[in-house]
């Protein structure tokens, strides 16, 4: 049986296409049948790849590469969820603290997935749905995190947060994060939210911007719901999906969020310690500030 691997990449950037051309070399050179997005095709300029498009661009592959930033895995994340197929993650972006390998790590990555030498665990996501007076105006699932934020820089958006319909507390605010634990080194971390480890089953709140006496981020079980209501009378507000998936929402629309039906699986090439990953993705201090002295 035809082994078959899914090449998605930023084909607008030069380093980007080379690294995705020697991958997909080494990996037909495997006797893999690989699959590109066929926007990408022309650009990566090599025979013997198969052009796919829509919702179902990896079915029955064995794997799912995306190399870049961030921003690439996650559009990867799009086609690998419903397919249940492993993503894997190489960064050729700044951070990438989602992707598993670094730039240098390419071809002992390509190895690795050659001989099936890697593990797959689970990500939680979340599902979300948007409605206004019982009727659904939205839905969508996030990875990362799904926000509420105002759509109208100069006004301050009011929203009522629920949890598992009991009423938890009104800002006045920028918005309203609702992260994973995989997204809570993203926007969640910027806005001030915690890190949890991505094997901890939780969902986290967190106010951005707000004007109110009780802000702090909150951890939830995984099992609950949160609900964000849009005030009738406060402006326009959008509905963000990890950054990539953006709907308007009228004032009176009611959001809410819970622990998605499909998880995101992650291909691990070896054993590493989370505290090590945020120690060299965010350039910890491990010495303290002042060195080391003694």
């Amino acid at each position: 049986m035809t082994r078959a691997a899914l090449l998605v990449t930023h084909t607008g950037r030069k380093d980007s296409t080379d690294h995705a051309r020697t991958v997909a070399r080494d990996l037909a050179q495997a006797g893999f049948e690989v699959r590109v997005i066929a926007e990408e095709a022309s650009d990566l300029d090599i025979s013997h790849l198969v052009p796919v498009s829509g919702a179902d661009a990896a079915q029955g592959v064995e794997i799912v590469f995306a190399l870049g930033g961030d921003g690439t895995l996650l559009r990867a994340a799009e086609l690998a969820r419903p397919a249940g197929a492993p993503l894997l993650g190489i960064n050729l972006g700044r951070v990438g603290f989602l992707a598993e390998a670094e730039i240098s790590d390419l071809d002992q990555a390509v190895r690795d997935v050659v001989a099936r030498a890697y593990t797959v665990e689970e990500r939680l996501t979340v599902d979300v749905t948007a409605e206004l007076r019982g009727e659904v105006i939205a839905e969508s699932w996030a990875l990362n995190e799904v926000t509420v934020e105002k759509s109208m820089p100069e006004r301050m958006l009011e929203l009522m947060v629920a949890v598992d319909d009991r009423p938890l507390s009104r800002y006045g605010c920028d918005g309203v994060i609702c992260a994973t634990p995989t997204g809570s080194t993203a926007y969640a971390f910027s806005a001030g939210g915690p890190v949890v480890w991505p094997e901890v089953e939780a969902l986290l709140v967190v106010p951005i911007s707000a004007h109110a006496l009780f802000s702090r981020p909150l951890v939830t079980a995984p099992h609950c719901m949160i609900s964000i209501s849009v005030d009738p009378y406060t402006s326009r507000a959008v509905l963000c999906c990890d950054g990539r998936r953006v709907f308007d929402l009228p004032p009176g629309a009611r959001i809410t969020v819970r622990r998605g039906a499909t998880a995101v699986r992650v291909a691990q090439l070896r054993p590493r310690a989370f505290t090590d990953r945020l120690v060299a993705k965010f350039g910890l201090p491990v010495e303290g500030w002042r060195g080391n002295g003694r």
